[in-house]
């Protein structure tokens, strides 16, 4: 039976890890083609949702199954510590994304070293809809993207570094996590579907490992 995962919680409540490197990729039209796309305006961005599916042989009547709409509200991001917290309140979500170190020595009270890369435990995807994230603030962020499929892997993980000047839609069953700041703390409108299925990978559990995404400005940002 599958078990949801418990987003809050102390770091030291998981193990020390290896770590896999997520390439860091310059947000352009081309690059995220597959993912999504850059968003210039979001007041009237359309959310694409996918129609409830079939259970047997007949179809879904083509006019239902996707009236579920959509919801919308602001997503946070912001440093406590070592420890990188989202909350979305389009969904009523609160999460811990990361850490900036092992989560057997970070504190969510201090940063002890300097915040370039979150240690990512955990990715998931919507079945019933895509997802815009739009910044409050012209500020650089950092999604974690990979395409669809059940067998993810983590060499198969980039991060799209996006400048700030524009907001970030990725399509239905795209892999993802919150949004990383470059800085402290950023806002978000967060615009999705209102079901807000979830499909989640734990990256320790599956793998025994952690995801190193990196936010330094001065790392070398590359073509996919």
């Amino acid at each position: 039976m599958s078990v949801a995962p418990v987003y809050i919680f102390d770091p030291d409540e998981k193990p020390s890890l290896p770590l896999v490197s997520v390439p860091l990729i310059e947000a352009t039209p081309e690059s995220v083609k597959g993912y999504g796309c850059l968003v210039d305006n979001p007041e009237n961005f359309d959310i694409e949702i996918v129609r409830w599916p079939a259970s047997g042989w007949r179809k879904v009547d083509e006019d239902s199954g996707d009236e579920g709409g959509i919801a919308e509200g602001v997503f946070h991001a912001q440093w406590q510590g070592d420890v990188l917290m989202g909350r979305n309140d389009a969904v009523g979500g609160h999460y811990v994304l990361g850490w900036s170190c092992d989560p057997q020595t970070a504190s969510n009270q201090t940063a002890t070293v300097p915040r370039d890369q979150v240690l990512l435990w955990h990715m998931n995807y919507h079945p019933d809809g895509g997802q815009m994230f739009y910044p409050k603030q012209n500020k650089p962020f950092v999604v974690p993207v990979a395409l669809p499929g059940d067998d993810l892997k983590p060499e198969n993980i980039i991060a799209l570094w996006c400048d700030g000047s524009k907001g970030l839609y990725i399509h239905p069953n795209i892999w993802h996590e919150g949004v990383f700041p470059v800085t402290d703390n950023q806002s978000f409108t967060d615009r999705q579907g209102k079901v807000h299925a979830r499909v989640s990978c734990d990256f320790g559990e599956e793998f025994g490992v952690y995801l190193s995404v990196p936010l330094s400005m001065t790392v070398p940002i590359t073509s996919p």
